[in-house]
């Protein structure tokens, strides 16, 4: 099978587009043909080495959070999906990733791909979905909340925007001037366009801050909270913790594969509740391209997909 491979950290470049062998479905696994994987923030900070503090990558390493496609075998005691199945795929850190044409995958780490949505958006709701589900969870948030997401038109802010709304929350979401009404479009009561105003001037007292951004927006996000709100963040960078100062409360959503968020979000999404994100599709073998305009900053409404 044709697949990304790289054997150290680096730029995108250290990323070859090579044959490996096929996969094989062990008992209790499916072998899938892919057909999409995404391409996401976490992909190019692990292939950079920027989080080798928290992660130490078996080399050679093939990238890839997730992955989504058919059901071409399945090994002794799957009992769940058989030949012919489209499923999504949530893929280990240290396994193989979805930049591949093949993946074996334990059947506890795959969900059914509802009928109305395509395998691409399928997969964009994958790893994302998981993020802001778990966010969600950790939020507890309630109907009439005054919610603030950061980064509202991104793979994992977008469906925040979506999720909050649902539950009936009052959402206000940050992002460029050029994608007001996109977000808007995807559930937002109003937008803090960052290039144009500083968001801890504009906004007070709301009840929960989602920080997917670090830094000086982490910083600023403590002067939005009312007393007693709570701030949940998803980012890898090094935070400072301010919530005693600010009176509010501060937690770190722990993103792990989780079968049943997954099958949530995969629902809500064949109800047509939550509206797959998808920026761009891009080859397999353009892998490295599009680690770079992840890295510039080029994409900025939903996944960036690779297609097999």
């Amino acid at each position: 099978m044709k697949a990304i491979q790289y054997s150290e950290h680096g730029p995108a470049d250290v990323m070859h587009y090579i044959d490996l062998p096929d996969p094989v479905a062990a008992p209790g696994q499916i072998l899938v043909k892919i057909e999409a994987a995404s391409v996401t923030p976490f992909d190019w900070k692990l292939r950079t080495g920027y989080l080798q503090n928290h992660f130490t990558l078996p080399m050679p390493s093939v990238p890839g959070r997730d992955a989504g496609g058919t059901v071409i075998a399945a090994g002794d005691g799957v009992t769940e999906f058989k030949v012919g199945d489209r499923v999504a795929v949530m893929a280990g850190v240290f396994t193989q990733g979805g930049y591949a044409e093949m993946i074996a995958a334990d059947e506890k780490h795959a969900v059914a791909i509802p009928d109305k949505l395509s395998t691409v958006e399928a997969v964009a709701l994958t790893n994302a979905g998981l993020s802001a589900w778990i966010a969600l969870r950790t939020a507890e948030v309630k109907s009439a909340d005054k919610v603030l997401v950061h980064a509202g038109a991104g793979a994992v802010g977008g469906l925040l925007v979506q999720l909050c709304r649902h539950l009936g929350a009052d959402v206000t979401a940050t992002c460029r001037s050029t994608n007001r009404d996109y977000v808007l479009g995807l559930g937002a009561n109003r937008i803090v366009a960052y290039d144009l105003e500083d968001f801890s001037e504009a906004l007070k007292d709301q009840d929960l801050v989602f920080d997917l951004m670090g830094g000086e927006v982490h910083d600023k996000s403590y002067k939005v909270l009312k007393k007693g709100g709570h701030l949940v963040w998803l980012v890898a960078d090094p935070i400072k913790d301010r919530s005693a100062e600010f009176g509010v409360t501060v937690t770190r959503a722990m993103v792990s594969d989780d079968k049943s968020v997954l099958q949530s979000v995969m629902d809500l999404a064949g109800a047509g509740v939550l509206k797959p994100q998808v920026a761009h599709t891009m080859p397999l073998s353009e892998a490295a391209e599009a680690h770079r305009l992840m890295e510039e900053g080029a994409i900025s409404r939903g996944r960036l997909m690779l297609t097999m």
